[in-house]
């Protein structure tokens, strides 16, 4: 038996909004009977993009993750719901727009935010997973077929494929202390939690200038332990990344064969642009 997953590559979306706007052209105004209701013009959002910023000044970037009913194989909305939400064979949940109408409560239901109320409908509503098109022959979502960079991709597996991919890639989810089993799976989530520490390698002239460096070896330690190395680029630029931001001491050193050394200490609480560091002078 094949089951519907998706797979976010949180590296990969840029805010263009394509899903979100695909999502609403298929349901604002427009009633899928047996599947849901129309959704509200205003106010609903069935994907909604979350975004995350780090770092600061001249080194800072944003992550955008796309956020939607995760459609759990251990959905906490089915245990709330009795026959009014139920999960189909393909992985799929669906909330009965009949069996579930007035029952604004379920959209306290799902841990995820994930379920909105429908004033004008009196329901609860979720993003179905296009489910009505699926059933029609589509082989995917029109929110992944809107998307321009491959950041969404819908997967139709067995399910031993698709836990083996997700363990072969890494693959994570959201809140997975919620043990809720999610069929939505992301990439690179760890941008959105993990630390990074850049900055800039340069060096004095005897003219006095300064020049960036290009090729200097960057070490990183945390708490004592190699936490990572990199070379600086032609712009004299560095940046290590994956790191824990949970207030870790850590020693940044720097080298290069024919410009010196430098050093810096500090505390990592959060990403971390050092600005410039001078191989001329020892820093700490």
């Amino acid at each position: 038996m094949k089951k519907w997953a998706m797979i976010v590559d949180v590296a990969k979306c840029i805010n263009c909004n394509n899903c979100v706007l695909a999502v609403k052209d298929e349901h604002i105004g427009n009633h899928f009977p047996g599947y849901a209701a129309p959704q509200p013009a205003h106010g609903h959002e069935w994907i909604s993009i979350e975004r995350h910023t780090r770092g600061s000044g001249s080194m800072v970037d944003v992550t955008y993750v796309p956020k939607m009913c995760n459609h759990c194989d251990d959905a906490p909305c089915i245990k709330a719901a009795g026959d009014a939400i139920y999960k189909r064979s393909d992985g799929i949940v669906i909330i009965d727009p009949v069996k579930a109408r007035g029952r604004k409560e379920l959209a306290a239901s799902c841990p995820y935010g994930q379920i909105t109320w429908n004033e004008e409908e009196q329901v609860p509503q979720a993003w179905i997973f296009d489910a009505h098109l699926l059933d029609q022959g589509w082989t995917k979502p029109r929110c992944v077929q809107a998307c321009p960079t491959g950041a969404l991709e819908s997967m139709h597996a067995p399910e031993e494929s698709i836990r083996d991919l997700a363990v072969r890639e890494g693959l994570e989810v959201l809140r997975p202390e919620f043990n809720t089993k999610p069929r939505v799976f992301y990439r690179n989530l760890q941008r959105t939690y993990r630390c990074f520490i850049g900055g800039n390698v340069c060096r004095t002239r005897a003219d006095g200038c300064e020049e960036n460096v290009e090729g200097a070896l960057v070490e990183l330690s945390i708490d004592g332990k190699s936490a990572g190395s990199t070379q600086t680029d032609r712009f004299g630029d560095f940046k290590i990344d994956g790191l824990p931001g949970n207030a870790a001491q850590y020693r940044l050193r720097v080298f290069h064969n024919a410009f010196g050394q430098a050093e810096t200490t500090g505390v990592l609480r959060k990403s971390e642009n050092l600005g410039s560091i001078s191989l001329t002078d020892r820093l700490s």
